[in-house]
């Protein structure tokens, strides 16, 4: 396998291995030693690792190789800084679309909170990870500002990597599932003051 398509699967497989934590914040990826796993040429490997420097989740260091992302508490900031702008002004579009298009948004919504409860059960935090970015995401995307979407998704990676410490800042994680769903009654509701106040309150919460 050669060519830009392998360079995006293994930026996919790669980015996953990140996010499920089989490379840990602050390890170093060789790209000899990724090429000969997956036996391919460096070249896709060397595109697929600049991809993910490009997304945030890498770190090319100068004369010191490329390193998985060590997130800290200003970068958590930072990007749930962004998602609450983000999130809040798709809300306020979606709020102001067809009732017919909130209530399939709030459709979805009520589909992943029901696979989060599950995984939640579970105490699966990789699969609640996604499943979060999932919901957040539907938000955004049901606004329908593609150029919005596209620059979220963009921070898809890192933020399913704060996610992934929720279990900190969330130890009964049923207090997880209740906020989204208050999200997503004040969203069907129409309740637009108290969705703003919801959705910086989760943003707020979540940082360490």
């Amino acid at each position: 396998m050669e060519g830009r398509s392998t360079a995006q699967l293994i930026a996919d497989q790669l980015r996953e291995q990140i996010i499920q934590g089989i490379f840990r914040p602050g390890e170093q990826i060789n790209e000899s030693i990724l090429a000969d796993q997956l036996n391919t040429s460096r070249s896709p490997v060397r595109e697929a690792v600049q991809r993910l420097c490009q997304e945030g989740i890498l770190i090319n260091r100068r004369n010191h190789g490329v390193f998985v992302l060590e997130l800290s508490t200003q970068d958590s900031k930072e990007i749930y800084a962004v998602r609450e702008a983000m999130e809040t002004t798709s809300a306020d579009t979606l709020l102001n679309s067809s009732p017919k298009h909130i209530k399939n948004t709030c459709r979805a919504l009520k589909t992943i909170l029901r696979n989060m409860q599950r995984r939640v059960e579970a105490t699966n935090w990789q699969s609640i990870a996604q499943l979060d970015m999932q919901f957040h995401t539907t938000i955004v995307a049901a606004a329908g500002n593609r150029r919005m979407t596209r620059i979220y998704e963009t921070l898809a990676a890192e933020s399913t990597m704060c996610i992934l410490n929720l279990k900190f800042s969330y130890p009964q994680a049923q207090t997880l599932i209740q906020e989204h769903q208050h999200i997503l009654d004040l969203l069907e509701n129409g309740n637009r003051e108290e969705l703003h106040k919801a959705l910086k309150h989760h943003m707020q919460k979540a940082i360490p």
